[in-house]
């Protein structure tokens, strides 16, 4: 069914002949529209005057989407669309049931938040924002009973019912680990009017904020409307108006820092650290990217590390408000070895993208990298386009987390550590039969969970396959490191942040020096060791010459050793750069010298190379920076937050009174009268 749209229609002959296609009273809908690019709030078309603008606004597109609505109830009799002058039917819909499908997929989302017994966060913050979710996903208010630095326990607020989680650190690894929880509801998780309680402001500022950057003129009536249709919570006027107000108040303070701040920073690092790479990107909508990279670890890396980077991104429990992409190597020692990271306000492809383009561009040898990360963040993409010769795998935390999750809730802690037990075997075996056996170990207690190990891409993370060079390291440890630097006492800004990194860099790159200094083996002492550890044991086994430099070597199995292509078929000289203990036993008898058949990254001299250069002092970076007089004058000193509670009035000012001279009428003088007068008379 069709009609003609002619451009000279006017809204009654539009009602008329949508009542007529639709055999309903034209009293008795509205017409309304969406403007283009914006699917967020629907315009009502109450004149030929609106009916015009909606022509106009969408005079170049080749469909327009009418919705048609019954007046006094939210819900769309048809939905029209305007096809090069005509108008054709859809089909019903309603918008009730567009927000619930929304709503739905949202709380589909944010009920993964909370996994079960063994889910691993990052901190005790990350559990909160994660359970903050999970109670608006399942519709429930709760309390905390215990809430600290090493232990955060909660409960459903409805007396009786018996749900409960409790989450604390972990005695191994220090990690944030849910370790009981009763998932059962008694009580009907009805929000109602509780869910105020839920909305803080941050975290409506949170949520509004990339549509106040799209939208400054969000109005506060409108995010309460949404929130309430798009989260199912009730917010009140000001719960919705401060909300807005920190979102715009970090928006503000982020774009004023990147136009004023960084700039003078960027070229700061610069003129005291030659060579080094400190790039700003700003854009209109207050998002900016900063990329730094000193001179002195782009070398030591270049010529004194292994060709592995570790990728992550991390926020930092200073700043929430950020993402940091950091690329990290490791030293001979196998300690962490920051090369570069960026600043960004989110996660996506585009920054990593960018990130990654901006490291490349940094270094000055070319040579293959392998390159580890989680294997969420879906970077080989992007690895692919950027660093074409690459490898990539993923880290052995992210792996073990991601297996944790897909375990049954009823087996018990043992039964969980012997899987992740068996895992870790699978990504450390060197050859396919281990790591077969490992599977079959899995295997034995899960099948779904062994088919779930195996579709995850061995070839990514265990050493039996990869194709990259990762010498025994597999987890980069970045995220601790970095907010062990930072301090979480007062919420630093970005150029403070960036500079405590600079300042802890400087001293790490002093400090490893200064030890190393006193290093006198060939190779670095944790590398010399386990070549000591393993001579010991090489000294019991049998060998054989076969031919040349190829030799056999008997323990408990044969294994094949080839002194001139740095080969043994047990393959841990390949994967480690390491003589194995087979070809320790061909080095020993033979009478060569060990040390020029391991790695140059774990020598000594590799090491010293790492540490050589220095990161300099930035003497002013403390100095607040303003290039425009008025600017300064507007905003120094520093805004402070109001006091809670009305603000307290200044005395008034005391009255001065001034006192009319007495005279004595019996002698005349001044200061006293006759009563007090001494004079004789």
């Amino acid at each position: 069914m069709v009609f003609r749209f002619m451009n000279e229609m006017s809204l009654n002959d539009l009602k008329s002949e949508i009542s007529s296609m639709f055999n309903i009273n034209a009293e008795l809908f509205s017409i309304k529209y969406f403007l283009p690019r914006n699917k967020r709030t629907l315009i009502t078309i109450s004149n030929d005057k609106d009916l015009r603008r909606m022509v106009n606004f969408n005079a170049n597109s080749d469909t327009t989407d009418i919705y048609i609505l019954k007046k006094a109830e939210n819900r769309i009799i048809r939905s029209v669309v305007a096809d090069s002058g005509m108008l054709t039917d859809a089909n019903t819909t309603s918008l009730d049931t567009l927000d619930e499908a929304k709503r739905q997929r949202l709380c589909t989302d944010w009920n993964r938040m909370i996994a079960g017994v063994g889910q691993v966060f990052s901190s005790p913050k990350a559990f909160r924002d994660a359970l903050h979710k999970y109670a608006i996903a399942n519709s429930f208010m709760y309390r905390f009973i215990k809430n600290d630095r090493s232990r955060v326990t909660a409960e459903c607020t409805v007396e009786g019912c018996p749900w409960r989680i409790h989450a604390s650190r972990s005695s191994a690894k220090q990690e944030f680990m849910i370790k009981k929880i009763n998932d059962t509801h008694t009580c009907g998780k009805e929000l109602s009017k509780e869910s105020r309680r839920l909305a803080s402001q941050r975290w409506v500022a949170s949520i509004i904020k990339d549509k106040l950057r799209e939208t400054p003129n969000y109005k506060p009536m409108d995010i309460a409307n949404d929130l309430q249709r798009e989260y199912g919570l009730s917010l009140n006027y000001s719960q919705a108006w401060r909300g807005k107000f920190f979102a715009k108040k970090e928006l503000h303070n982020s774009h004023e820092e990147a136009c004023n701040q960084l700039p003078w920073f960027c070229e700061r690092i610069i003129e005291t650290n030659p060579g080094s790479v400190a790039l700003l990107q700003t854009s209109d909508d207050s998002r900016f990217r900063f990329f730094v990279a000193f001179h002195a670890s782009l070398y030591g890396f270049e010529h004194g590390c292994r060709p592995l980077l570790f990728l992550d991104d991390l926020s930092l429990k200073a700043n929430k408000q950020w993402k940091f992409i950091v690329a990290t190597a490791v030293d001979g020692e196998n300690d962490i070895y920051p090369v570069a990271f960026c600043v960004v306000d989110s996660e996506t492809s585009e920054n990593w993208h960018w990130f990654l383009v901006q490291l490349k561009s940094a270094f000055t040898l070319s040579r293959v990298i392998t390159f580890v990360s989680s294997c969420q963040n879906g970077l080989e993409e992007e690895l692919s386009k950027v660093f074409e010769d690459s490898f990539h795998c993923y880290s052995e935390q992210c792996l073990v987390q991601n297996f944790r999750t897909e375990m049954e809730n009823t087996w018990t802690q043992e039964v969980k550590d012997k899987m992740v037990d068996h895992l870790r075997r699978a990504i450390y075996a060197c050859k396919v039969d281990e790591f077969n056996e490992s599977i079959e170990n899995i295997r034995i207690q899960s099948k779904e969970l062994a088919e779930w190990v195996l579709a995850m891409k061995p070839e990514s993370w265990s050493d039996a396959f990869i194709k990259g060079s990762r010498h025994g390291h597999y987890s980069s440890g970045a995220a601790e490191k970095f907010n062990s630097w930072v301090p979480t006492r007062y919420e630093p800004s970005v150029l403070q942040i960036v500079d405590i990194l600079r300042c802890k860099l400087m001293e790490l790159m002093f400090s490893r020096r200064e030890s190393s200094n006193t290093w006198t083996e060939a190779l670095v002492p944790s590398a010399n060791q386990k070549v000591q550890e393993e001579m010991i044991k090489a000294r019991s086994l049998g060998v054989i010459c076969s031919a040349g430099s190829v030799f056999e070597v008997s323990d408990e199995s044969t294994n094949i050793v080839n002194t001139e292509t740095r080969e043994c078929t047990c393959r841990r000289w390949q994967v480690t750069g390491l003589p194995c203990v087979h070809a320790l036993a061909v080095l020993e008898q033979t009478n060569q010298c060990i040390y020029d058949y391991c790695s140059k990254y774990f020598s000594t001299g590799c090491y010293h190379l790492a540490y050589s250069l220095s990161i300099n002092p930035i003497p002013d970076v403390g100095r607040p920076v303003c290039t425009n007089l008025f600017h300064a004058a507007s905003t120094w000193p520093p805004r402070t937050r109001r006091l809670a509670g009305r603000p307290k009035e200044k005395p008034a000012e005391p009255r001065i009174v001034i006192k009319r001279a007495v005279h004595c009428s019996k002698c005349q003088g001044l200061g006293h009268n006759k009563q007090t007068c001494k004079a004789q008379i």
